[in-house]
């Protein structure tokens, strides 16, 4: 199994800045947090110190998934993709055969998968179903209100 995993262009730079915030910003306050709430005496019975141990623990363990994560990136640009299936990094347009609407979802890596915005993960039950398939094709889907039926009806990637 590869050790590397896939992010868009944009997904990347998101995570590197989300990195960036956290050892620039939100440590350093953290830290002073921790020494004002030692300043209050008493650490057993001091609510804001043991909160501030916390936060210092998750921003910790954020950095350090962030770091592994930035370190096993395989970025990957959509534009440069030249394919006429669908794969990593896909904007696909889908004629829902049911509701006879269309939806349309670019296929990302874990990270960047955000329904709202039309992000979906490559390896959601969706994104795994469209790898491969080309547009003009008809994909059925097992999601959990059952099975979906979708046409390709168009491929990009921009």
């Amino acid at each position: 199994m590869s050790d590397t995993f896939p992010i868009t262009a944009e997904g990347y730079q998101r995570l590197q800045e989300e990195l960036k915030t956290l050892v620039r910003v939100e440590r350093p306050k953290v830290v002073q947090d921790i020494a004002e709430a030692r300043s209050h005496g008493d650490l057993s019975e001091n609510a804001e110190y043991d909160a501030a141990k916390d936060r210092q623990g998750f921003i910790e363990g954020r950095i350090k998934e962030l770091n592994h994560k930035i370190a096993t990136a395989q970025v990957i640009d959509p534009k440069s993709i030249k394919s006429d299936k669908i794969v990593f990094g896909a904007t696909v347009t889908l004629f829902d055969i049911d509701t006879e609407k269309e939806v349309t979802y670019q296929i990302v890596g874990e990270d960047e998968a955000d329904i709202k915005v039309g992000k979906i993960s490559i390896t959601s039950p969706v994104g795994k179903a469209l790898i491969g398939h080309r547009a003009d094709e008809e994909v059925s889907i097992v999601v959990p209100s059952g099975v979906k039926v979708y046409e390709i009806t168009e491929i990009s990637y921009s």
